[in-house]
């Protein structure tokens, strides 16, 4: 649609209409706008109509030019609504989920073993996501018959809801630096399979004498959610592939002996809580509220898995450090059992913010920059809300002073 045309559509929705009918029709004229490449003929067809009824309505506005328009701007809207996309995915992303049913249903009817993952990415996406996509996949192809082999990190066997015997530690097969090497280079995102996923896969095959091996890689569910991560979708695209439950904590043997009631820390360094003086001013502020008041157990683990680095603090008769207990094929699972029995968590907004709420724990994560999508907190509430679970309370650092913040958590 030309400048000219756009002009003369304002003014006549200035004459015309009230402000709802304006914003309605500002909506519409920006779908034209969006939709002009594949309807230009027909939209220029209109907008010679509309502009043709402009120049009567200028000079006297009758109730039956104001019909005509109304008729034009109706047909301008059903001709843009049949040229945009439905509402869950663009044609890319319903030709993506044509595909991944495809490849979901030759797995499904393969009867060898299916291994899970790898899974290499964040904490937050596997909790929010991958695992609930899983459980997705098991129910919709009723699964439970067929041996699955799950691979991930930090022994997460109960998050998948899988014995030992079914659960593939990924540090038992590759040091900490390697595996930082290797995410690194994929930069985190499993989109496709790289050659770190196919070795670990290999591996993990060759060492359990696997036959007919299906994948069922977290790349699928990449496919299948990008729409929503990329504003070309609603939450309604997630729940159309995920199945969320509560986690069950596992049991860690490696437990030291904890206060009965505590409220567990991990405050870590990320995009939205950079390493500044201020932050750590911040966490070390945090701690100190909370052990006036109560125990405090420090889920730090003392070594590096990935890009975060640990904020530490050290030991005091109220604030108690796990480090020593923690090695990379286990700390997950040792950090699981311990945030299931805090009274709560508080730390850095991010996965262990939503592990917690999964275990029945409420959840208090803190940022000073806003640079997470929202798209991740909304689905994270969401989820919690439908499984009843404890919330998630996101706090911006500079909103509030941090004993109020804290102190609060410490009294109820």
């Amino acid at each position: 649609m030309t400048t000219g045309s756009s002009s003369l559509w304002r003014r006549l929705i200035r004459r015309l209409t009230g402000r709802d009918t304006r914003e309605r029709l500002d909506a519409i004229e920006q779908r034209v706008s969006k939709a002009q490449r594949s309807n230009h003929t027909h939209v220029a067809d209109l907008g010679s109509r509309i502009s043709a009824l402009t120049d009567a309505v200028h000079q006297q506005p009758t109730a039956k030019d104001v019909r005509e328009l109304r008729q034009a701007v109706r047909q301008v809207a059903v001709t843009v609504e049949r040229s945009m996309p439905r509402i869950g995915g663009s044609r890319g992303a319903q030709a993506d989920e044509r595909r991944v049913r495809k490849q979901l249903e030759r797995m499904a009817s393969s009867s060898g073993p299916i291994v899970i993952g790898p899974w290499s990415g964040e904490v937050g996406f596997e909790l929010l996501y991958w695992i609930p996509f899983v459980e997705w996949v098991r129910s919709q192809w009723d699964l439970t018959s067929r041996r699955q082999i799950v691979i991930s990190r930090g022994g997460v066997a109960s998050w998948y809801r899988v014995s030992q015997d079914d659960y593939d530690e990924t540090f038992s097969r590759c040091s900490p630096e390697a595996f930082r090497a290797a995410i690194a280079a994929e930069k985190r995102k499993q989109r496709r399979s790289h050659e770190f996923d196919r070795q670990l896969v290999d591996d993990v095959a060759a060492a359990r004498r696997l036959q007919d091996v299906s994948v069922l890689h977290p790349g699928l569910m990449y496919r299948l959610f990008e729409p929503y991560w990329s504003d070309d979708a609603g939450y309604a695209r997630i729940d159309q592939f995920t199945r969320y439950r509560q986690l069950t904590a596992p049991v860690a043997e490696s437990l030291p002996d904890l206060p009965s009631d505590y409220v567990a820390v991990r405050f870590y360094f990320s995009e939205c809580f950079p390493d500044t003086p201020e932050n750590r001013a911040f966490a070390r502020a945090a701690v100190d509220a909370l052990s006036e008041r109560t125990a405090v157990v420090l889920l730090n683990p003392g070594f590096q898995v990935d890009d975060h680095d640990d904020w530490a603090s050290s030991a005091s008769s109220r604030v108690i450090t796990i480090a020593d207990r923690l090695t990379p094929a286990s700390n997950l699972a040792v950090q699981t059992a311990v945030i299931a029995k805090a009274r709560a968590l508080v730390g850095s907004y991010g996965g262990y913010s939503y592990l917690a709420p999964l275990t029945g724990v409420p959840a208090f994560g803190f940022y000073s920059r806003p640079t997470f999508k929202l798209h991740h907190l909304h689905a994270a509430q969401r989820a919690f809300e439908r499984l009843g679970a404890p919330v998630l309370t996101c706090v911006d650092t500079s909103q509030m002073p941090v004993l109020q913040s804290v102190r609060g958590v410490a009294t109820t």
